[in-house]
């Protein structure tokens, strides 16, 4: 036997052992992706009706946010009759936040400003300062709505959102974002991380049908009063750095119906600035493990591996090192084109994904079109975030 015959054995092998590996992702994959024809539209803005009237209960946590939370105090103004109460919960910021809310409260009396307790042990504080807003929250408001204090809010969300819920009956609904992109970096790398959601859970506006599977988003984050009182408000979700996962898994464990839609239509956000504050405080919280069981969280971790981070790096490799065609074998030849087939999807996600980014004053805005080229960094980041837990968030430290 030459050497030329040990070689293509060999290459045989590693391709078999390959596609043993990729094609069961493969195809979980594909069967998420063909749920999207069947999903509900993105959310629209809407007017009030009476019926609506001191239905809402708005809550935001803040520390710190001095720089960047005038856009949502702007946007919840403009917000109609359906909105009972705002309040936002600050953690002792000391750069000035309590005092901008303190002056629009001036000109919009549904607004108002507390200091939560001292986080105690087992908490992280986002949790406890929105479980606090929950507890001083009106018991007269049907709705709780958490909110994060980077979005901008539309006019005729918090109503757009109501009339929603109710209509499809949902007990606890939230709502992805469009993203807006500024520097070339975050063009290139922010899609990227999104696209490891997007591959592990079923498409927005589609409902789970396991409670495992959930997927939420607290920046935008409605629920029936009573269903979180009957659940003990933010307290099964104290300790998660992803609590709104974790609690919107819980709720829907207990029977509730629970809905995650494209809201690209009624709230922008900026999350943060540039490449490197997106890979440390996004990517360190995307791998969900608070709210995952291990051996789902390794079920991830292999799809996300073979069906987004491995097509970028065997395609090269086999047409650059050692192309099949010269040869015609089988697996390899079986193995380049399923990977072909994986980036050819993969680049056709932009398009779907492309009205979930404001990229109009971004500076290198055409790197979004390139951004499969950072899916194996991407990987790479939920790779390492899954076996980290978090020491520091939002400027606090946890032991």
């Amino acid at each position: 036997m030459t050497t030329v015959d040990n070689a293509l054995i060999v290459e045989s092998a590693i391709s078999l052992l390959l596609l043993l590996i990729q094609v069961p992702a493969t195809a979980i994959l594909f069967s998420r992706l063909l749920k999207g024809p069947r999903r509900l539209p993105p959310l629209e803005p809407q007017q009030p009706t009476p019926k609506l009237l001191g239905r809402v209960s708005v809550v935001v946590p803040t520390l710190n946010e001095a720089l960047r939370i005038n856009p949502l105090l702007a946007g919840l103004s403009q917000q109609s009759y359906e909105v009972r109460e705002i309040i936002v919960v600050d953690s002792n910021s000391s750069d000035g936040t309590p005092d901008l809310v303190k002056a629009i409260q001036q000109k919009d009396p549904r607004f108002r400003v507390m200091t939560d307790d001292p986080l105690p042990s087992g908490w992280v504080g986002r949790p406890w300062a929105l479980h606090n807003g929950f507890l001083y929250s009106s018991e007269g408001s049907q709705w709780f709505l958490g909110l994060d204090a980077d979005i901008q809010p539309h006019p005729g969300l918090v109503a757009g959102l109501v009339k929603t819920a109710e209509a499809q009956d949902y007990d606890l609904v939230s709502l992805s974002p469009q993203f807006i992109l500024k520097y070339p970096g975050e063009c290139w790398l922010q899609p990227a991380l999104l696209m490891t959601l997007l591959y592990r859970f079923d498409p927005a506006g589609i409902n789970a049908e396991q409670p495992e599977r959930v997927m939420a988003n607290g920046q935008c984050f409605l629920c029936r009063r009573s269903v979180l009182a009957a659940v003990g408000g933010y307290s099964s979700a104290s300790s998660s750095f992803c609590d709104d996962v974790t609690l919107a898994r819980n709720i829907a464990a207990q029977g509730y119906k629970v809905g995650f839609l494209d809201g690209a239509k009624v709230l922008k956000v900026r999350m943060y600035e540039g490449a490197m504050e997106t890979w440390k405080e996004w990517g360190r919280s995307l791998d969900l493990k608070d709210a995952t069981s291990r051996s789902q969280l390794w079920g991830d971790l292999w799809l996300l591996t073979s069906v987004q981070g491995l097509p970028l790096l065997i395609v090269p490799t086999f047409l650059l090192i050692s192309p099949p065609l010269a040869h015609f074998n089988t697996p390899p030849l079986l193995l380049l084109g399923l990977n072909l087939f994986l980036m050819v999807i993969r680049f056709a996600m932009l398009f779907a994904i492309a009205p979930s980014y404001d990229r109009k004053s971004a500076k290198g805005g055409w790197l979004f079109w390139l951004s499969p080229l950072a899916d194996p960094l991407a990987v790479l980041r939920i790779f390492l975030s899954a076996f980290r837990k978090p020491r520091e968030w939002r400027g606090r430290k946890y032991i």
